[in-house]
């Protein structure tokens, strides 16, 4: 086994809260945050971190970076949503994924405490939240991008939610 091979192995995270959201299972819970603009839900920071939220506040938008818990398989190949064919899953927003990792931009609308109110949902109520980065359109957005094949499905978006879709 190489070095790198065993660094991989020892790599573990812990939750520093949980998502709570009104989606109790995967079907009927928004693919994407952009898909049912508004849902509303909240999170749950652990109190340990508390010290982390100082001046969040003051960001519209946040990156959630979460574990997706209720994934079952792992696929390297899957047939999205918005498409007929398969593809590689590193070229989707599959779940079905080697490392179960979900990452949305939600809208921040108040902190109360270690309670982040947030909209624009797209997780399923319980999800552990591994980490959060305030959303800076001068880091985050980029122009000039290719979108690959999504280029001629994302007219086929608007509020789709996660059911059987996911094949």
């Amino acid at each position: 086994m190489t070095d790198a091979a065993r660094t991989w192995d020892a790599v573990r995270y812990r939750p520093i809260g949980v998502i709570h959201t009104p989606f109790r299972e995967p079907a009927g819970t928004p693919v994407q945050t952009t898909s049912f603009v508004g849902s509303a839900g909240h999170v749950e920071i652990d109190p340990a971190f508390s010290a982390g939220l100082r001046d969040l506040e003051a960001f519209s938008h946040l990156i959630l970076l979460y574990h997706l818990h209720r994934v079952g398989v792992m696929r390297l190949t899957v047939t999205p949503f918005l498409d007929d064919r398969e593809h590689g899953v590193f070229a989707t927003r599959s779940p079905a994924r080697p490392n179960p990792i979900g990452l949305s931009v939600v809208r921040l609308v108040g902190i109360e405490g270690t309670r982040l109110d947030i909209e624009d949902v797209d997780m399923i109520d319980g999800t552990p939240l591994l980490d959060l980065k305030p959303y800076v359109p001068a880091f985050d957005a980029r122009d000039d991008v290719r979108v690959g094949w999504y280029a001629d499905r994302l007219d086929h978006l608007d509020g789709t939610t996660a059911d059987d879709r996911f094949r």
